[in-house]
C-alpha cells in the first residue's frame, strides 16, 4: 500500500530518480525545492511540487502541513551543478547550513504536522581514521580540521536531530561518493563509490522496510561496509533505475 512522501530536494541528483522510483510504486509524493520551474519535471513524473526554501521555516511547516506526508525524505544539498570544482569552494558552509539549520526545520516542521518518520542523507566518509572496512557503529570524524571540520559539523547535527527528536523515528543514510548521471563523475571515484541510482533506491528501500536507524550505502570493496543496508533493507548496490523502468 503507497504511502504520502514530501521529499526535499526532489529536484536534485538523488531527487528525481527517487521521484521515479517512489511514484512507480505506488506512493504518493509532494516533491519539495527552491525553483518554481521545477514543477513540471515533478508534473511529467507524476509528483506534486512546493516551492520553499528550507530557511523559511513558517512556510515549510504549512507546506509539510499541506501535503500530510507520512515520512519526509531529505535529500537536501547545495552543490554546483556536476560538482564543478571552480565553484565547490563555498559548498561546505551552504551544506552545513542546510545540514544545521535546514535539517531543524524539517524536524520541526514534522514534530508539529504529526509526521513520525524521516529519512535524510548522509555520507559515509565521515568517519574517523582507522582500519576500514567502517561499519555503522564506528565513530565519527569529531576531531577534522579545516573545510572538513565544517562539513562534519554539519552532518553530526543532521544525525543527532534526525535520530534524537522523539516520538519522530529517524533513518540516516551514509552515501557514499556519488557517481552516474548528473553527478560529473561517470565512473566509481572515491574511498566508497556509490551510483546515484542505487542511493536513491535506498531511499525507497527505506520507506518500504522501515527500521530507524543508521546505514551505509555504498558499493562494496570500498571502505564503508553496507552489509546492514542490504539484509536490513532489502537494498542492492548494482540497482540501476532501467530496472523500474524498462
Amino acid at each position: 500500500m503507497g504511502v504520502r512522501v514530501f521529499l526535499a530536494g526532489a529536484s536534485g541528483v538523488v531527487g528525481v530518480p527517487l521521484v521515479k522510483l517512489l511514484v512507480g510504486a505506488g506512493h504518493q509524493v509532494t516533491g519539495m525545492g527552491r525553483s518554481p520551474q521545477s514543477d513540471k519535471t515533478m508534473s511529467v513524473l507524476g509528483a506534486d511540487y512546493v516551492a520553499v526554501d528550507v530557511f523559511d521555516a513558517e512556510m515549510l511547516a504549512q507546506a509539510i502541513a499541506a501535503a500530510r506526508p507520512d515520512v519526509i525524505i531529505h535529500q537536501l544539498t547545495d552543490l554546483p551543478a556536476r560538482l564543478d570544482p571552480s565553484l565547490m569552494g563555498e559548498a561546505p558552509l551552504r551544506n552545513a547550513r542546510i545540514r544545521e539549520e535546514g535539517t531543524r526545520n524539517l524536524v520541526q516542521g514534522a514534530l508539529t504536522a504529526g509526521v513520525r518518520r524521516m529519512i535524510a542523507q548522509s555520507i559515509a566518509w565521515a568517519y574517523a581514521a582507522g582500519t576500514p572496512p567502517y561499519t555503522e557503529d564506528d565513530l565519527l570524524d569529531g576531531d577534522a580540521q579545516g573545510s572538513k571540520a565544517i562539513t562534519m559539523r554539519g552532518i553530526i547535527a543532521l544525525e543527532e536531530l534526525v535520530l534524537g527528536s522523539p516520538p519522530l523515528e529517524g533513518v540516516v543514510l551514509r552515501y557514499g561518493n556519488f557517481y552516474g548521471p548528473d553527478t560529473g563523475r561517470e565512473k566509481p571515484e572515491g574511498p566508497s563509490p556509490l551510483h546515484v541510482e542505487a542511493a536513491a533506491y535506498a531511499a525507497l528501500c527505506a520507506v518500504e522496510h522501515w527500521q530507524p536507524g543508521i546505514f551505509n550505502i555504498a558499493e562494496p570493496q570500498g571502505e564503508a561496509a553496507s552489509r546492514k543496508a542490504v539484509d536490513a533493507l532489502g537494498w542492492r548496490p548494482d540497482f540501476r533505475l532501467a530496472e523500474r523502468t524498462a
